[in-house]
């Protein structure tokens, strides 16, 4: 065959295999092009899961009858004009792609009406010369219809799902875009039912109801709200907290100046922070915006605009994880999600029966502890009972120990009502900090192998383990190139001393290579730290005196990430008043 011109339906055809996967993709397209276009209120009805019909109508400035015919071209727009505006983009579209892409593999109808003009047009989507716009009474605003999805592609409509599944991705592009526009009424019906009125939400608490609403209750009562800015970024959104953790990656909103994306380097931050409280093999939740000048974000990374690349990829990473980092860490009883001075280490006050208990003092696995909880919490000055205590001096977030229950937990009373403590999850958690604290200190303490490994590499990574010495150095290896493909351990990290080198070796490379920079070793440190905590912290059956229970309470209080243990289980649960009133039918 010689060299030809493809056909103009034929070009668009293929260029629809890029934009239009499923009649979410055109959903997705159609909604972006309303909130471009300013619109305030956006109405969308589908029919069969998107497949039979999607028909939006929204309130925006619309389309110029002279422009509608041009609306259905390739690469015709009116969001970018030369090589400048394309390296700050502000817009959610901008290669005119979209509506020639979708009328090519449907049955597309286009009627807008633009600002000062006196009726709207009617345009059936064809680009032949021989249709052009009628008048029809329409307001101001543009309605798309979309009819018949892949009737003249059968090979691309036989990939599509059932109803449930279309319908099931179409709804979760409208949540994507009802969470980066807070201040837009979007309503949608699916086969002639409403599913989902969503109305404005310019205040806190009515972005909370959307996020509720779209997200779950169940989210909004576990998700801390955050707002961190630095070197020009900035991170707001809602977190879930540990213990609110998922299956799967179903929960997780990203979005990059108002726009849904799907960033590795972002996940990656996000997985860094949240390492050190979950639970192996779950996903985080939650919803978080980055915010940043366009010229430092490339939003033209992929065919349909799932992806993007910043330009200063180092930056941003480290941003997102230090701000989650700090924000989880200071995640604990009675401090906000915010960087806090810890509280000063004041004697709680304990009950005046507290010499009549029963129970027996019994020795903390670590005695360094002990020593510390007999000096700041001497059993021989009781103080009176929370009741009789004057107001002058607030409770503590966790109140004060009345009893332990099975040898397992701590029951407390504070100002809200009922604290049950997993006495040995919280304790692993504050030994394992303070560990980490201590290594933080004294540093990484390696020691030789008393027979070196070697490793086979390929010529890249050698490369890099000759140029990045120094940086091996500071996690406790001592690796060194042996030949083009080979290189020696001759030192590794004492706490790792029956730990696989060479695995953690090539992990770290791959990480350098991927990323630019590693945390395996600090993982696998902290992983043998977290191990050591488990196994020195108190265990289950130790029959604790109330002074010990109540240094327990103040220790979690102090302590960093204290709300869960190592594995991301939650440390302690708070029964309000009303739920214990509830519960025997008190006030009815």
């Amino acid at each position: 065959m010689r060299i030809h011109r493809l056909n103009p339906q034929l070009i668009s055809q293929i260029a629809a295999g890029e934009v239009v996967e499923r009649p979410a993709s055109v959903v997705k397209e159609l909604l972006e092009n309303s909130l471009d276009a300013g619109a305030t209120r956006i109405e969308l009805e589908v029919e069969h899961g998107g497949v039979r019909l999607i028909r939006i109508h929204d309130n925006g400035s619309g389309i110029h009858k002279d422009d509608l015919l041009l609306a259905l071209s390739s690469h015709a727009t009116s969001k970018i004009a030369s090589l400048a505006d394309l390296e700050r983009i502000a817009s959610l579209g901008f290669r005119g792609e979209a509506l020639p892409s979708i009328a090519s593999v449907s049955r597309l109808t286009l009627i807008s009406r633009a600002t000062g003009q006196d009726s709207g047009w009617k345009l059936l989507g064809s680009r032949e010369p021989s249709h052009h716009p009628i008048p029809i009474a329409h307001p101001v605003g543009t309605t798309v219809e979309v009819r018949d999805l892949f009737f003249n592609t059968p090979a691309r409509r036989k990939f599509l799902r059932g109803e449930r599944t279309e319908f099931g991705h179409l709804e979760d592009v409208v949540k994507r875009i009802a969470l980066s526009r807070f201040d837009v009424e979007i309503k949608l019906r699916h086969n002639q039912r409403p599913v989902m009125l969503l109305h404005p939400a310019n205040v806190y608490t009515e972005q909370e109801q959307r996020l509720a609403a779209l997200c779950g209750r169940a989210f909004r009562e576990n998700a801390v709200f955050l707002d961190q800015k630095a070197a020009g970024l900035q991170l707001w959104g809602w977190i879930g907290l540990p213990a609110f953790s998922r299956s799967q990656a179903d929960l997780q909103y990203f979005f990059v100046n108002r726009r849904m994306a799907r960033d590795k380097l972002a996940t990656h931050a996000v997985r860094q922070a949240y390492q050190d409280v979950l639970y192996q093999g779950r996903y985080p939740a939650f919803v978080l915006y980055l915010e940043l000048d366009p010229s430092l974000v490339d939003v033209n990374a992929h065919p349909a605009k799932h992806e993007v690349r910043f330009r200063e990829s180092r930056l941003v990473h480290d941003f997102l994880f230090h701000t989650l980092h700090e924000v989880l860490a200071q995640v604990r009883p009675g401090t906000p999600a915010l960087p806090a001075v810890p509280p000063t280490l004041v004697t709680p006050p304990d009950p005046a029966w507290c010499s009549h208990s029963e129970q027996q003092a019994m020795p903390l696995p670590v005695q360094e502890q002990m020593i510390a909880y007999a000096g700041v919490h001497p059993e021989t000055d009781p103080s009176p009972p929370i009741a009789e205590q004057g107001s002058a001096e607030e409770p503590p977030p966790l109140g004060y120990a009345v009893a332990q229950l099975h040898g397992i937990y701590v029951l407390a009373e504070n100002a809200a009502g009922l604290v049950l403590v997993d006495m040995h999850a919280a304790h692993e958690r504050i030994t394992y900090e303070r560990l980490k604290t201590s290594l933080e200190q004294e540093g990484i303490r390696s020691q030789p192998l008393l027979v070196p490994i070697t490793v086979t590499l390929s010529r890249r990574e050698v490369q890099w383990v000759e140029e990045r010495a120094e940086l091996f150095a500071n996690m406790g290896m001592e690796v060194a190139p042996l030949g083009p493909e080979t290189v020696i351990i001759r030192r590794i990290p004492a706490l790792l001393a029956g730990a696989d080198a060479a695995q953690l070796l090539r992990d770290v490379l791959a990480d350098l290579l991927t990323h630019g920079t590693s945390t395996r070793m600090g993982e696998t440190l902290y992983e043998t730290l977290s191990t050591l905590a488990c196994h020195g912290s108190v265990r289950a059956n130790r029959q604790l005196t109330l002074v010990e229970m109540n240094a327990l309470l103040r220790d979690m209080e102090r302590t960093e990430r204290s709300g869960q243990c190592n594995h991301g289980r939650p440390t302690w649960v708070q029964f309000k008043l009303e739920e214990l009133d509830k519960l025997f039918l008190r006030g009815r």
